[in-house]
């Protein structure tokens, strides 16, 4: 079964339903060589100043993969042309009380550059061990 199937992206929601999960993010692990793309949150958002992966929202009628393309185009310019694997998913506390799993996969982009940021201060291709300020659950994810 691959990461693409909708039996396997089926599988994700369901178990995150079953886990009490309340809220769907997509987020892709964008690579250029060796480094990860972050893109810094605005200082007032919630978690504000961190850096994260592309990520966002899964809507409502949206698959996880559907929202993995759409967010990452949003949030960079960037197209995904190939989603490579599902590496992994991490749950925190979201701002409306309940708690977000965050489905994460390996993607490549068409092209790494131009980087036009939508809603974020700025961007970085990072080497995994020098990483600026993430959360730990990303720092675990990117770090091999």
């Amino acid at each position: 079964m691959t990461v693409t199937s909708p039996e396997f992206l089926a599988s994700l929601a369901n178990n995150a339903q079953t886990d009490g999960i309340t809220g769907f993010v997509a987020a892709a692990v964008v690579t250029n060589a060796d480094r990860v793309l972050l893109l810094k949150r605005n200082p007032d958002d919630f978690m504000g100043g961190l850096w994260e992966m592309p990520s966002g929202k899964v809507e409502d009628g949206e698959t996880i993969l559907e929202a993995l393309y759409r967010e990452t185009v949003e949030e960079t310019g960037l197209t995904i042309e190939t989603v490579s694997g599902y590496v992994g998913h991490f749950d925190y506390p979201d701002s409306r009380g309940g708690t977000t799993r965050q489905f994460n996969f390996a993607v490549t982009v068409e092209k790494t550059e131009p980087v036009i940021l939508t809603e974020h201060e700025a961007h970085q291709w990072a080497l995994p061990h020098e990483l600026p300020e993430v959360s730990d659950a990303v720092r675990k994810l990117i770090t091999p």
